[in-house]
């Protein structure tokens, strides 16, 4: 956190193939040791079986299945005098989005499919129709909130 005065930002291009700048934030999360070009094809390789199997423009399929995995509540931990609640808490929409990314690259990965491309493929496809185990994560998520809704007033 800075001293002196606010950090604005850094805005990433959109990527060159569909002008999305939710497609730029999934392929660099989806690269690792600094290989872009590798997660890029993964990512659209992807899209390609995605057409293959549903017909429908892996795009669509995409934006359905990142919105499908947003969580809208989430739990932190608050410490009250001495005991520790978990303290139900909206999530901010940037958030939200960096979440349902993670989730589904963490449970593509978990896949047993051959490639990265048919196991990101496939758990794109299930979130999309609300299938799946970054569905069961965002479920999970929204049910341990729930649970503790009765420590929602420690909330500052």
């Amino acid at each position: 956190m800075p001293r002196k005065k606010y950090v604005p930002r850094s805005n990433p291009l959109p990527d060159p193939v569909h002008g999305s700048l939710l497609v730029t934030k999934f392929i660099s999360s989806l690269m690792s040791r600094g290989k872009r070009s590798t997660a890029e094809r993964v990512f659209y390789r992807a899209m390609d079986i995605i057409e293959q199997k549903t017909g429908q423009p892996g795009i669509t399929v995409f934006k359905q299945a990142i919105s499908n995995a947003k969580p809208v509540l989430e739990v932190k931990s608050r410490r009250v005098g001495g005991a520790t609640y978990q303290v139900p808490v909206e999530v901010r929409p940037e958030r939200r989005t960096s979440l349902a990314i993670r989730w589904i690259i963490d449970y593509s990965t978990a896949r047993s499919e051959k490639s990265m491309e048919e196991k990101l493929a496939a758990e794109l496809v299930a979130a999309s129709k609300k299938e799946g185990g970054t569905i069961k994560k965002r479920e999970d998520t929204h049910k341990m909130a729930e649970a503790n809704k009765a420590f929602a007033h420690y909330r500052w």
